[in-house]
């Protein structure tokens, strides 16, 4: 009698347990960006920009649905590839993850679109800027910054503008990021009455720039703009100054991290790099920025890169949409987020229009002073 007894308090405690389980909501959310590699700091700074929503969406007790959620943070590598990129997307699919925050990089990220799309997992790049990945017809696609069109436009503008450059040379490192912002940077500078005297291309693995710079040398530039990431530029402008190439050097999103004066290896000069941050925040806005700034460096003991709190603000819209919709499932949260408007993040207001791409994106320019980066303006 007693072994019975044993067998239906031990049933009931399971069924207990399986009940208080049901109650719990798991929610999965993927993050993909390039965590091995030559920007890995980077790709590290995205993923702890999403664990850190987690971690606090977790401790808050989020309910949808009349289900308090636990969420699970699901991250992959794709090392800035696109082939593991797909890889890494077809994984999350097959897990049956609820949503994606990434890629990272434009390359990765438009082809990874596809298998979200075609699998109905919403997808939002906190980071992605070409303008073909909002542009593929994908219901699915969101972006929280602004593309390559308004970037790499504002610089090229600026370079001739303000920078007053009569003899610009354009490097690109071939990816679609790197073109693509390289491409917008030339039709800015043209459109301001400018002209490129060289333009050239490497490759996102290079180290040796010899050959393109000294021929660029011979135009006697007074601005090189590189479309690419910091892990190139920065031996870039290393070896601009070896052969006593003194020009302004421009950027993109992709060059301008914290990273990128050590990457030069005491190679910039005061105010000689001029980058844009594909965001950005002004007046009281500041204060949350800054509040999530020591708060990052207070959790991982690292300074924000770039785009941690873009990813932040993107795992918090899309569990908004979840809330809102009282279901995490895709189907049912998908409209919901593509109606977001007036989200308040620390980056900003978010909201999205038809293509999925933000609405009144800004820009932050920026230059460096010492191993400092120092913001110029925010454009929208």
């Amino acid at each position: 009698m007693q072994v019975k007894l044993n067998v239906i308090v031990a049933a009931a405690a399971a069924l207990l347990a399986g009940s208080v389980y049901a109650e719990d909501l798991v929610v999965k959310i993927g993050h993909v960006g390039p965590t091995s590699g030559g920007i890995a700091h980077l790709g590290k700074d995205n993923e702890n920009g999403a664990r850190m929503a987690i971690d606090e969406l977790n401790a808050k007790g989020v309910k949808i649905g009349g289900k308090t959620a636990k969420f699970e943070l699901l991250a992959e590598d794709d090392a800035g590839d696109p082939k593991q990129g797909t890889a890494a997307a077809q994984k999350l699919v097959d897990s049956k993850v609820n949503g994606v925050i990434g890629h990272l990089n434009s390359g990765t990220t438009i082809p990874a679109s596809k298998v979200y799309s075609d699998a109905g997992i919403p997808q939002i790049s906190p980071s992605a800027t070409n303008p073909k990945y909002t542009r593929q017809g994908f219901k699915t696609a969101f972006r929280v910054v602004a593309d390559d069109v308004h970037l790499g436009g504002t610089l090229g503008k600026y370079a001739v503008k303000e920078l007053k450059g009569k003899t610009i040379a354009v490097i690109d490192d071939r990816t679609a990021y790197g073109q693509g912002v390289a491409d917008e940077f030339e039709k800015g500078v043209k459109g301001a009455g400018g002209k490129i005297a060289k333009r050239e291309f490497t490759n996102d693995k290079a180290t040796d720039f010899t050959a393109i710079l000294t021929s660029i040398k011979a135009t006697k530039p007074d601005v090189v703009f590189y479309g690419g990431m910091d892990a190139v530029a920065g031996p870039m402008i290393r070896q601009m100054k070896q052969l006593g190439i003194t020009a302004k050097f421009m950027g993109g999103d992709g060059i301008c991290s914290g990273e990128l004066p050590k990457l030069a290896a005491g190679a910039m000069a005061d105010g000689q790099v001029v980058c844009a941050e594909a965001g950005g925040v002004e007046g009281s806005q500041k204060v949350g920025m800054e509040k999530f700034k020591v708060d990052f460096k207070k959790k991982y003991g690292a300074d924000v890169q770039i785009y941690a709190p873009y990813v932040y603000d993107a795992t918090m819209v899309m569990v908004d949409a979840m809330v809102k919709a009282g279901s995490a499932e895709p189907a049912k949260y998908l409209p919901v987020l593509a109606k977001t408007s007036g989200y308040k993040g620390v980056t900003g207001t978010i909201a999205f229009d038809e293509k999925g791409d933000i609405k009144n994106g800004a820009l932050t320019l920026y230059t460096y002073k010492g191993e400092a980066r120092e913001q110029i303006a925010v454009i929208h």
